[in-house]
């Protein structure tokens, strides 16, 4: 348990006290990382139906939905996409990109880097939002409707037109109801995929590029299997949701990171913290977009 706590802790912005977390439990932590990624997502899809409820427009709460996400998470998965976009993108030997990394400000790769992402996670969440707004809810004010005439008169007429339209109301009500509970299920698996990329990018094998930090506390940490295990559930869990996209959405973020962890660590000579954070979003996306696209 300590190592969930210290999950929630390090992933969060939930103020709990995981104690002094050393090399063992750090790995333990990661493993867990998953099950928090899971319930930040499925926040983030509630807020965004909620938003969408209210009378939100469906792109802006696409981009507050975002901004949750990143407000949940201390912005620091953000952060480390940034940076690692401008240690890509610069030129020299390891030790130069890490420098880049290591400084405070943002480079355009990052500026662009960041557009980009935010802008197609908000566009994702907007589509996946879509059926909701137009399903609509009301089915109470549509049962008062139908109230209609009462008692004998009721019965010798048969069904009123509104009470007709009051059934009609509440089954919509229920398909709304499905669509709400499969928007928070969806953000949910693709906030889960993008938190199994730490345990790829921290396998065995692949060093620390650099002493100090989160990258070197947790760089080797995992068996490969732990995050290919993940990646087989939340599969089967994409595939209950929403059949073969739903596995594919998981796939294609696997293949993204599994991408990003061979390059950077060619390009750094190792794993940084800055480049679990990438991996996260960019899996997180890679499963949005999928799931959004059909």
């Amino acid at each position: 348990m300590r190592g969930l706590a210290l999950a929630v802790s390090w992933l969060t912005v939930l103020p709990v006290r995981a104690g002094a977390s050393d090399a063992r439990t750090a790995a333990a932590a990661l493993r867990w990382a998953p099950l928090v990624g899971g319930l930040v997502g499925a926040a983030t899809g509630a807020v965004l139906v909620g938003l969408v409820a209210v009378g939100v427009p469906t792109g802006v709460a696409g981009l507050l939905a975002v901004g949750f996400a990143a407000l949940a998470t201390r912005g620091m998965h953000l952060d480390g996409l940034a940076d690692t976009a401008d240690g890509l993108g610069c030129y020299g030997p390891p030790e130069r990109a890490l420098a880049v990394m290591r400084d405070g400000g943002a480079g355009p790769f990052a500026v662009v880097t960041l557009l980009v992402v935010v802008g197609a996670q908000a566009m994702a969440l907007t589509a996946l939002a879509a059926p909701v707004a137009a399903a609509g809810t009301g089915p109470l004010s549509a049962a008062a409707a139908a109230a209609g005439p009462t008692g004998a008169t009721a019965a010798a007429a048969g069904p009123t037109p509104a009470a007709v339209e009051a059934a009609g109301s509440l089954t919509g009500a229920a398909g709304s109801l499905a669509g709400v509970l499969t928007v928070v299920a969806a953000a949910a698996l693709a906030g889960a995929a993008g938190r199994a990329a730490f345990l790829w990018v921290a396998r065995r094998g692949v060093p620390a590029a650099r002493p100090g930090g989160l990258g070197a506390t947790v760089a080797g940490s995992q068996p490969w299997w732990v995050a290919v295990a993940w990646w087989v559930v939340l599969a089967g869990a994409g595939f209950a949701l929403a059949g073969p996209r739903g596995v594919l959405a998981v796939g294609l973020g696997a293949a993204a990171v599994a991408a990003l962890s061979w390059h950077t660590a060619r390009r750094f000579g190792g794993v940084t913290g800055d480049v679990l954070g990438a991996a996260s979003e960019l899996a997180t996306l890679a499963a949005l977009v999928v799931l959004a696209a059909f």
